[in-house]
């Protein structure tokens, strides 16, 4: 038989920006009922989530802090003629670990596995064995709306942790090695190193299709791990996919196509780096915001996340800008020309960069120079003129 469960927030979706909000909400206000309700039968999905010390603000370090489970002072980047130690702190967040941590803060009854959502309002969800939830606010956080309303590149890849014979001498990550082949785009290999003889090893391409050929590019992370000369003994895990690159769009198409009048977060609500497709600094902002209003009526949490959503979207069209640059001005393998011209810049303009927070200042120096693409067709991806 149907029942009906009350409560004062529901979040759909326990992906990061779900599990994010729930972690905020029940610290800041622990007399709200939460539900916090996943498909799967576990939170998190199965990623690796890393991020610079500097894409979180000091007065959200608390929520980040106690889910991250490694952390490297310094990394490193390569490219054909450049090569670079950073010294910004660098940090990932381990799903398993995430889930562990975000089941350890909330109320057993709090967490819905294993439930899948047939259709969500404003203020209600209703579940696919019958059940409904009645709630006074509904946060609807399910992983991406109608890409199609949105003017695309994509940042695709194929991740794996291996288990060497060996030690692999890395003592920081490799963020950039641009070293490799060139093929489908801006490729790179980055590289996490995890223990002494374990090691994450992910094959990157900025690409202009979202299609992941897994076979070939396990086949790469292969070759890859040979060229260090690696001996790997076992894959303990593997992850896969691809982010959205955002060259421009219709943002409210986008936002409707999510559900009409329902509060959003994450990819859903368009909330991501329009050019690295990272959406983890953006997913701490949301949650700190939603916890800091404490009004969790459906009515004002769409309007405040909606509103909260578009100014993003709006102040962040330099970023589109690049996006459109790098698909559409530079041949494929000529791409990471761009990349490696922005790393010899500053590093706090770096650190601003990734954490979409560039001034004035740092746009101009960007922009200026010895350009790595043709002015005619840079000038053409800007305008949107062929």
């Amino acid at each position: 038989m149907s029942a009906t469960i009350s409560c004062d927030l529901a979040i759909v979706g326990g992906g990061l920006a779900g599990g994010l909000i729930a972690l905020a909400v029940q610290k800041q206000h622990p007399e709200a009922e939460l539900r916090l309700i996943e498909a799967s039968s576990h939170l998190g999905g199965n990623h690796f989530w890393s991020f610079f010390a500097s894409d979180v603000a000091p007065a959200h370090r608390w929520m980040v802090s106690p889910l991250i489970t490694y952390g490297w002072t310094r990394y490193d980047v390569a490219f054909p003629g450049h090569a670079r130690t950073l010294r910004s702190p660098y940090y990932t967040i381990d799903s398993r670990h995430f889930e562990r941590m975000v089941t350890s803060a909330l109320p057993a009854e709090a967490v819905l596995l294993g439930r899948k959502v047939l259709a969500a309002s404003s203020t209600a969800v209703v579940l696919a064995d019958g059940d409904r939830v009645q709630a006074k606010g509904v946060i609807d956080c399910r992983g991406a709306g109608d890409l199609a309303t949105l003017d695309l590149g994509w940042q695709k890849f194929l991740g794996r942790e291996l288990v060497l014979a060996a030690p692999h001498g890395r003592e920081r990550p490799m963020v950039m090695d641009a070293t490799v082949a060139q093929l489908d785009g801006y490729r790179f290999a980055y590289c996490l190193p995890f223990a002494p003889d374990r090691i994450f090893v992910e094959d990157t391409y900025y690409s202009d299709g979202p299609e992941v050929d897994a076979a070939t590019l396990g086949d790469r992370i292969d070759s890859y791990a040979a060229a260090q000369g690696w001996q790997v003994e076992k894959i303990a895990r593997e992850e896969s996919g691809a982010l959205p690159v955002a060259m421009g769009g219709d943002f409210e198409a986008y936002w409707r196509s999510g559900g009409h009048n329902v509060a959003k977060a994450g990819v859903r609500a368009g909330l991501f780096h329009p050019l690295t497709g990272y959406s983890l600094p953006d997913a701490v902002r949301t949650a700190a915001l939603v916890a800091d209003t404490g009004d969790f009526e459906g009515q004002a949490l769409h309007d405040l996340l909606h509103a909260h959503a578009r100014r993003t979207w709006r102040g962040r069209r330099f970023y589109r800008m690049l996006a459109a640059m790098l698909f559409k001005a530079a041949e494929p393998e000529e791409r990471y020309r761009i990349l490696e011209r922005f790393y010899r810049l500053d590093e706090e303009l770096i650190r601003r960069f990734y954490a979409a927070r560039s001034n004035l200042g740092d746009k101009i120096r960007v922009m200026t120079g010895k350009p790595p693409v043709p002015i005619g067709r840079a000038v053409r991806a800007i305008t949107g003129v062929e």
